[in-house]
């Protein structure tokens, strides 16, 4: 396929947009250098009378990474035929390993696996725990999967909502959607959902929320014992075809006490020896649009 590519600040953009929704969603064989990007950002049109939230829905992306990568645009009414900015590219979070990783901070989660020589990978968007009913953080495995499962409320959630039923068979009105994967953290677990409108945003009591169709590709690929790793990092550093590359979300946990000291210490780790555009840097990690974008040198700058 033929694409246009754009220079900063559309870095890795391209125009023409696939023949195909969730392009995100197909296997990425992994670079060797560290912290490889997968994926390719694109742009595509706002539909007359879509809001994002159903443009994300349409193409497979969280709503919160969707809003933050176009924050010039109205989320609720955005003009038809505006261009809106699809976030399809991430920057592999450090450390991820075989097996499955989650970056709270990205709403996104990572599926690793080995075939032969090459190291591949998924991403797929996530919903996670509300505030106050935080999505643990730490080192787990898959104990247990099943399909179609039944939904035990829990107690704290019945004292929210009396009205729910104790017990909620499989069907249309299960919020653990068809298929549960069960982690060793008692009482969490990845699903699927009946309100796929959720996914991308805190919404849940702390579980993992995916879209139906993503549930259903993960479950056939994982099995018990699968570690899961869950983390919170909303700044990636990476590289990119030799060129160093900055990623940026929002920090609403505030955990990070010096962004840029963290952007600092990802590029020594990266061993990476070429100039950068600090003024690129500090304008990246302001506007926090979860894009990846390079820190290509000025003109000062190069050789």
């Amino acid at each position: 396929m033929n694409r246009t590519w754009l220079l900063f600040p559309a870095f890795f953009l391209a125009l023409t947009p696939p023949a195909h929704s969730r392009l995100f969603r197909e296997t990425a064989v992994l670079a060797e250098s560290p912290a490889p990007l997968i994926g390719v950002s694109r742009t595509v049109p706002v539909q007359g009378g879509e809001s994002l939230i159903d443009m994300a829905y349409r193409e497979g992306i969280g709503f919160n990474n969707l809003a933050a990568a176009n924050p010039g645009i109205d989320p609720w009414q955005p003009a038809t035929g505006t261009e809106v900015v699809l976030p399809t590219s991430a920057i592999l979070p450090a450390g991820a390993e075989a097996g499955i990783t989650i970056n709270l901070a990205e709403f996104r989660l990572y599926y690793i696996w080995e075939e032969g020589s090459r190291r591949l990978a998924r991403s797929y968007p996530i919903g996670i725990g509300s505030e106050g009913n935080d999505t643990p953080e730490g080192t787990f495995k898959i104990v247990r999967k099943v399909k179609q499962p039944t939904w035990t409320a829990p107690a704290s959630i019945r004292r929210e909502r009396p009205e729910l039923p104790a017990v909620v068979p499989p069907g249309p009105d299960n919020p653990l959607g068809d298929f549960w994967l069960e982690l060793s953290a008692k009482g969490y677990g990845i699903h699927g959902t009946n309100k796929p409108l959720g996914v991308g945003r805190r919404v849940s009591h702390g579980c993992i929320r995916m879209y139906p169709e993503d549930i259903r590709d993960l479950f056939q690929r994982v099995q018990p014992g699968t570690p899961v790793r869950i983390i919170f990092q909303p700044i990636k550093v990476g590289l990119r075809d030799n060129t160093l590359v900055l990623e940026a979300h929002a920090d609403f946990l505030e955990k990070s006490d010096n962004p840029l000291e963290e952007v600092v210490r990802q590029k020594r780790a990266l061993r990476w020896r070429g100039p950068i555009d600090f003024s690129t840097v500090m304008t990246i990690l302001r506007e926090r649009r979860g894009l990846p974008l390079p820190l290509l040198p000025t003109p000062e700058q190069r050789p």
